[in-house]
């Protein structure tokens, strides 16, 4: 189905003359299960990026000691986020949330217009919240295989000596991505599969481009490692090159395509469930 069955102004909008505070309580009352869905998707993220480290990464994993080549590793890993980030984009939360799981993914729509402020807002403290939370929930079920050296909680961190390089990284591989979530979703023969382009390319770029930033692309993600981990390597890497690179993206579509508007702030618009963006997404979609 199609559909965009509810008011996709936000409530946010609905009372220009209402305080800050009102609107914020507004947007809780009406938008909270959407914020709750963002939270859990991106905990499920982070558990699943745990436990997969653990898995193929530490020394006393069966696993990691049958395969001792460091690139089908990643290869493994990649898969396994892949394959996270689509359960994910098309379960039923993912479906009415959106699957953002990233604020970097936020600040775009946000810029394009697809989602009001106050929803942005709980969506970013939602995910940050979401992350750490899975953190810790990874960390109740394996306690000392997480906190191994070989696994840091899963840390995102730059290659030794190369903070510029991992922050070029990090702003190309964010550029690319939204720029192919942007065009993918907008595109009618094939916007119902913009979570499989997205995930294809999170493999890829765990499998390649992993050891020199760690293939964050998420600043909420960051976060939720490091506050366990307690590595603030380069963090102020990870807060500015995705966000950076997914903004540079919008602006780039929105001149290629000039005559092309974004139909929505959803990753898979084909269905039935509410969606509380800015939403034309039968009209804007473009063949």
């Amino acid at each position: 189905m199609e559909l965009c069955n509810s008011n996709s102004m936000s409530v946010c909008s609905a009372q220009p003359s209402a305080g800050v505070v009102q609107q914020l309580v507004q947007a809780l009352r009406a938008h909270w299960p959407e914020y709750l869905m963002e939270a859990a998707g991106l905990a499920f993220f982070m558990i699943s990026a745990c436990v997969f480290t653990v898995l193929l990464i530490h020394p006393s994993s069966i696993i990691a000691q049958s395969i001792d080549n460091d690139m089908l590793r990643r290869a493994l890993m990649g898969i396994a986020m892949g394959g996270t980030a689509i359960a994910i984009i098309f379960s039923p939360f993912g479906k009415r949330s959106g699957a953002h799981i990233n604020p970097a993914v936020t600040l775009t729509y946000l810029r394009l217009g697809k989602i009001q402020p106050c929803d942005a807002a709980f969506y970013t403290l939602f995910q940050f919240t979401g992350a750490i939370a899975g953190v810790f929930v990874a960390w109740s079920l394996m306690g000392h295989l997480l906190a191994h050296q070989s696994v840091v909680y899963a840390a995102t961190v730059p290659r030794p000596g190369s903070w510029f390089g991992a922050f070029a990284a990090e702003f190309g591989i964010s550029l690319v991505l939204m720029s192919v979530i942007l065009t993918i979703s907008n595109t009618k023969r094939l916007s119902r599969w913009t979570g499989i382009f997205a995930a294809a390319l999170i493999a890829i770029y765990i499998t390649f481009e992993s050891p020199i930033s760690g293939t964050s692309m998420n600043p909420a993600r960051t976060l939720g490692s490091a506050s366990f981990a307690q590595i603030w390597t380069a963090l102020w890497i990870y807060f500015t090159a995705p966000a950076l690179g997914m903004l540079s993206a919008a602006e780039i579509y929105k001149r290629v395509h000039a005559n092309r508007g974004v139909a929505c702030g959803k990753l898979h618009h084909h269905n039935n469930q509410r969606c509380i963006f800015n939403c034309n997404f039968k009209e804007d979609r473009q063949s």
